[in-house]
């Protein structure tokens, strides 16, 4: 199954990405793994491919498309992949771009963008605080205006990609306490003063890098400012729209892997004199996963619909990311029970799948803040 809005012109891309991904991901994703590092090397194949820089227009170094099309090179590098990690890590520019994109000046793309879209750079999104978690609004890293630089002081983490990063779009706070006060700074590396804390070690997503990023009065260039100053918050929040949106998608894509090895598996291993599809409850538990796999594929393909229609859609973001975290959760835990033993070990699939699902329902905002947005958009209160 498919999202609805497919084309030929998204069959074809899945075709590239689905080659690609095979051909130089899923031959050591198990490796990858447990090494916790891919090579650097697949940011410039990916992009020989024109596979990087999909959903970026052409005029800034992009292979252009939207982001149904982005939707669907993410789904099937993680099908044909089987890496949730490494689709995870690579694609952490789709974050932290953005807001440069839409709001940045000519000679911050040319930096910053362009060679992260050729993948001669990489790029990672800096907002959450050790203090901080979903809420944005109470981040206290600091950037002090001092002549032609800002003076940065403070903590991130749980930065995707924050260890191997060569520009770092960073929330920092240049105003007043709120939501009010903050600015979108770009942090290179190599910057005096900014540093890698720490590798972070994680449940899943080992294959990808996530660091604890420090900054003791680090010295940034008033121009690496991205927009406005104190309106950064504006730009943090579209950014989160379409970052659940992602999500909501690579949930589906876990679920859709995990179903299908829970097929191939129940097709070949024999219980009772029959293959395990030859008993009911299993053959139940798949008839389950596949209805909500379709139920959140339609709804976080409905929203990439809007989305792309210029609608704003932080409530129905908010509800895909909900219904897709769920369905996820509910599937690779029903694809671990199938296999059964199998399925608890390291060398298979689906036990990946089952530890790499956990973030979701955690990252890019908490299920919780997810139904506070949703209170939100449906205007509960009289």
């Amino acid at each position: 199954m498919t999202f609805l809005f497919e084309t030929e012109e998204h069959a074809q891309l899945r075709s590239s990405m689905r080659r690609f991904a095979e051909t130089h991901i899923a031959p050591h994703a198990a490796r990858w793994d447990e090494d916790g590092a891919y090579p650097r090397e697949l940011y410039r194949a990916m992009a020989s491919a024109g596979l990087l820089a999909i959903g970026y227009a052409e005029d800034e170094g992009g292979s252009g498309g939207d982001l149904q099309h982005m939707l669907v090179a993410s789904e099937e590098m993680i099908l044909a992949g089987k890496s949730v990690g490494t689709c995870a890590g690579v694609g952490s520019h789709g974050i932290a771009l953005p807001p440069i994109v839409k709001l940045g000046t000519a000679m911050q793309k040319e930096r910053f963008v362009r060679p992260v879209l050729a993948g001669e750079k990489i790029a990672a999104l800096a907002i959450t605080e050790p203090n901080g978690g979903s809420d944005v609004a109470s981040l206290a890293t600091r950037a002090v205006r001092e002549g032609d630089h800002f003076v940065v002081n403070g903590t991130k983490t749980f930065i995707t990609s924050g260890t191997r990063a060569d520009i770092v779009t960073t929330a920092v706070r240049t105003g007043d306490a709120g939501h009010g006060g903050i600015s979108l700074l770009v942090i290179e590396r190599g910057t005096p003063g900014f540093s890698v804390g720490k590798k972070l070690q994680k449940t899943g997503w080992w294959a990808s890098d996530t660091a604890e990023l420090v900054f003791e009065d680090c010295k940034v260039p008033a121009e690496n400012l991205v927009g406005e100053l104190d309106r950064g918050f504006p730009a943090i929040m579209m950014n989160f729209a379409s970052e659940r949106l992602f999500l909501a998608g690579q949930c589906v894509a876990i679920a859709e892997l995990a179903y299908r090895e829970s097929i191939a598996y129940a097709q070949t291993r024999r219980a009772f004199g029959k293959p395990l599809t030859g008993q009911q409850v299993i053959r139940h538990k798949l008839a389950d996963m596949a209805t909500r796999i379709a139920a959140a594929r339609a709804l976080t393909g409905e929203c990439a619909v809007r989305v792309v229609r210029g609608e704003l859609a932080a409530g129905l973001a908010a509800m895909a990311k909900n219904a897709a975290t769920d369905m996820c959760s509910f599937v690779v835990d029903q694809a671990v029970q199938i296999h059964g033993g199998s399925g608890y070990m390291r060398d298979v699939v689906v036990e990946r799948l089952y530890r790499d699902a956990r973030l979701y329902p955690i990252g890019g905002g908490t299920r919780e803040i997810m139904n506070e947005i949703i209170a939100k958009m449906e205007s509960y209160e009289p």
